[in-house]
């Protein structure tokens, strides 16, 4: 049942980016992704704050399929962004600031190279 739980957040998740994203253009233009950016702040955001919200030892107790459904769901299909952040936050937490600039470095480099090399491929 986790699965259908992780599906449907997934789906609108992908719907909520797909409006914002929709809603934002015509206010800030294209010149710079504005709603993207809106998009991986808000993820970030409520992966941080209903993840905390929601441990063990958080102030509120859901069913693992309710986090599921929110944190892998719901923010994964808006953001996957937030898993990032969230992950680079906890690092940083440890005391391992220099993992925590690795994974900025490494995420950033490796998925501008992806995009590049993808938009290359697919542009013939």
């Amino acid at each position: 049942m986790t699965y259908a739980w992780v599906a449907l957040g997934s789906a609108l998740g992908g719907m909520a980016r797909y409006w914002l994203v929709l809603a934002t253009f015509p206010l800030f233009g294209p010149a710079f992704p504005w709603g993207t950016v809106l998009i991986n702040i808000l993820g970030s955001f409520v992966i941080g704050w209903f993840g905390a919200l929601t441990l063990e030892a958080g102030r509120l107790s859901v069913h693992p399929d309710v986090r599921a459904f929110v944190m892998v769901g719901l923010c994964g299909g808006f953001t996957t962004f937030s898993s990032f952040s969230l992950q680079t936050l906890e690092l940083i937490e440890k005391g391992r600031m220099e993992l925590a600039l690795a994974n900025i470095a490494v995420s950033i480099l490796a998925c501008l190279a992806a995009v590049a090399l993808g938009y290359w491929l697919g542009r013939g």
